[in-house]
């Protein structure tokens, strides 16, 4: 197993490491001390430099505008990427969007590809998606409480079990990532309560303005509500109304669906917290040789400081080792076939960020 850079990538890393270092850096500051809706002309004009140099949405497939990397190579590049807050963003493969317009491209009609995912692969809209909710555990996603009925569409009261034309939700959701200025989201909702566990819900597709959606408010993350794509919302539905074709994909085919979606999304996202590491880790041995206790004497002399740094270096190397073993299966037998790696890995990884 050859985990050197395949070279479809070998040479793009090291251009985007050097994009991100002269083009995005410096926006950080500003970007992160302030209303993210206050950055987004700049941001959008760091995107547009992106599309100029092909790498607009590296892991979607060439047909649709994108890089179409492997899994493999997207994480590889979301390594580099992750050395930023900013960097998903700025190349389009941000959290939830590209987990949202992957299953859209997959399993979303034709009419739906048009009217949600070509805007939202041109960066022109933001989605979000809704799953976890506050009465249940989000680590849980075949047990939860909304609802998705079916009703008639002739100006019923939508309480109807049997037949209809339209859905009608009711619930709560939170956690919702970016559903502030998000044009719609991707919902997970039973519908079908005595069905088997794995198939009690469905995703429907849900405009953000239908009447019966409310965002109550961005739920606070360590202290900071957030705006905009940076924030995390809670939504309640209460008897929101949307057509039959506003079903993604078949229906009870939700836990299938948001499988799909997460499997790869570990990936990206581990290999994001990987690059922070390795930034972080950079800073640290900068600031050891750099400081210093006494004249010609710095940080770095000491040997839990170096202790450290060695823990440091052995936890990133093994952990990026793991999450891309797991990438490599899920390119080789697919996500389902590597589901223990792809688990290990959100557990490994996140204890290093602790």
């Amino acid at each position: 197993m050859d985990f050197s850079p395949p070279p479809r990538v070998a040479d793009l890393l090291p251009e985007v490491r050097s994009f991100l270092e002269s083009e995005v850096y410096p926006l950080e500051r500003q970007v992160l001390s302030a209303p993210f809706s206050d950055s987004e002309e700049l941001l959008e004009e760091k995107r547009r430099l992106v599309r100029e140099r092909g790498w607009w949405l590296p892991q979607i497939a060439e047909e649709h505008g994108g890089l179409g990397l492997s899994v493999v190579e997207h994480g590889l590049l979301s390594e580099v990427l992750g050395r930023s807050p900013l960097g998903h963003y700025v190349f389009g493969c941000q959290a939830p969007d590209a987990g949202n317009l992957e299953i859209l491209l997959d399993h979303g009609s034709e009419e739906q590809k048009a009217r949600f995912a070509a805007p939202l692969a041109a960066g022109e809209i933001r989605s979000c998606f809704a799953m976890t909710e506050p009465e249940y555990p989000g680590s849980n996603p075949v047990w939860m409480g909304t609802r998705a009925r079916r009703a008639g569409n002739g100006g019923g009261d939508g309480d109807g079990e049997g037949g209809g034309d339209d859905w009608v939700i009711d619930g709560r959701k939170w956690f919702a990532s970016g559903a502030d200025g998000a044009a719609f989201a991707v919902v997970m909702a039973v519908t079908d309560p005595d069905a088997h566990r794995h198939r009690r819900a469905s995703m429907l597709l849900v405009p953000m303005d239908t009447p019966g959606l409310t965002l109550v408010r961005n739920v606070r993350v360590m202290g900071h509500p957030g705006d905009g794509w940076a924030s995390h919302g809670e939504i309640v539905f209460d008897g929101c109304r949307v057509p039959a074709d506003a079903l993604l994909g078949g229906e009870g085919e939700g836990f299938t669906l948001a499988q799909e979606r997460l499997g790869p999304g570990r990936i990206h996202h581990c290999m994001r917290w990987l690059g922070v590491a390795e930034r972080a880790l950079e800073l640290m041995c900068r600031h050891a040789v750099s400081r210093e206790l006494a004249p010609g004497d710095p940080l770095a002399n000491r040997g839990p400081v170096q202790e450290w740094i060695a823990e440091s270096r052995a936890e990133i190397d093994a952990a990026r080792l793991a999450v891309l073993h797991a990438a490599w299966l899920i390119d080789r037998d697919g996500a389902k076939a590597a589901r223990v790696a792809i688990s290990t890995i959100k557990f490994q990884v996140a204890g290093i960020q602790q």
